[in-house]
């Protein structure tokens, strides 16, 4: 593979002619490429990507396909770098198979949740129609035509400190935007417990179970706090990602703007995030703070999996909360591991093909069970 030979590729991404197992190709090579230490100086980087991309504009016009002008300049570099992350991917396509056919397929998780009314009335959210849903204690609560819930104070003096419960199951996700402007969007299996207006508190209290990404409306006189398990997490107004399921290991926090305090409650141990830093608090009530690609973190909400050197299993438990499915093994494979980015607007067929074109694993879907086979 030369540089020709990438250029090319490059250039059906670009005019939408990639086969899905191109695709794959060019976006895995994509995350290897952006995530290997360069050696290079500096200087020696920005010479280089302004050398490689005068030399792509001839061939090719920028700022055509969302994803392109990124992957432009990792291909830049990659040609500086000596196309180190390519052959790597460029073995794993020797290992390619032919791609499997599933008899049975099964589509990917939609904008759906249940809201739980303080007076414990349900309401699916999937089915309803957009405009006011319900009204409590001096506060509207409806849908917008995007499908998001939205909170509306109406009459102050009448708020209250009821709660509300807004859950996903598997296979479901949905933003609400709470009474005091923060936008909150929940991953599948996960729930968050509010107040229907924050008016009459020092302090924003939520509770989160699951997955969620907050954009936290800014108000310094009172505290965002997000209790999660053994983790409290406190903010005057940012953006950041809570994971804290059941069947993962410790409850991972990342930043993506902004500052956050993270305590966990077992300890009251406490760390201060800065931008680009995750924390992971544990159930021995530690935690530990690092470096990491907060695009890698955030990635479901922009309908992507992001998967980098990781093991089969994590992915696996990825997929059934997306899909709904229980995962089984036949054997080991904790051994396994993979990097590649996927859409989760695709089918569990569709996931499951890319993964098994490396030959490393095989699979069966029998029903909502999917088989995991070396």
């Amino acid at each position: 593979m030369n540089k020709t030979d990438i250029i090319q590729l490059l250039e059906k991404y670009k005019m939408g002619q990639c086969t899905a197992e191109e695709v794959a190709l060019l976006e895995s090579w994509y995350l290897e490429l952006s995530q290997k230490p360069s050696t290079l100086s500096q200087t020696e980087v920005e010479d280089a990507e302004k050398e490689m991309w005068d030399n792509l504009k001839q061939h090719i016009e920028p700022k055509t396909v969302r994803l392109w002008p990124r992957i432009a300049i990792a291909a830049s570099l990659a040609f500086a770098i000596a196309f180190g992350g390519y052959l790597y991917l460029s073995n794993q396509k020797q290992k390619t198979e032919q791609a499997p056919s599933y008899a049975i397929d099964i589509a990917p998780g939609k904008n759906s949740a249940t809201l739980i009314l303080a007076d414990g009335k349900k309401i699916i959210l999937s089915d309803a129609t957009k405009g006011e849903l319900a009204k409590e204690a001096g506060v509207s609560i409806s849908k917008t035509a995007e499908g998001q819930i939205v909170y509306e104070v109406k009459d102050i003096s009448d708020v209250s400190n009821r709660l509300n419960t807004l859950s996903t199951a598997r296979g479901e996700t949905f933003q609400v935007r709470l009474p005091d402007g923060t936008m909150v969007m929940l991953n599948a299996a996960s729930s968050i417990k509010y107040p229907v207006s924050f008016a009459s508190l020092k302090t924003r209290n939520v509770e989160l179970n699951g997955e969620a990404y907050f954009e936290v409306t800014k108000d310094k006189t009172h505290p965002f706090i997000v209790k999660s398990g053994n983790q409290e997490v406190e903010v005057l107004g940012t953006h950041f990602n809570v994971n804290n399921y059941a069947d993962e290991i410790g409850i991972k926090t990342t930043l993506l703007e902004g500052s956050v305090k993270v305590v966990n409650t077992l300890s009251q141990l406490s760390n201060v995030l800065k931008p680009g830093e995750q924390a992971e608090v544990n159930a021995l009530g530690q935690i530990s703070v690092d470096k990491v690609n907060v695009s890698k973190a955030v990635a479901w909400t922009n309908g992507k999996f992001v998967f980098e050197n990781e093991s089969i299993e994590s992915i696996m438990r990825k997929l059934a909360r997306w899909y709904d499915v229980e995962v089984v093994y036949t054997s080991d494979v904790s051994n396994i591991a993979f990097s590649g980015i996927m859409s989760r607007n695709s089918s569990i067929a569709g996931i499951l093909n890319k993964i098994s074109h490396t030959g490393a694993v095989h699979f069966k879907i029998d029903g909502r069970r999917v088989t995991v086979m070396p």
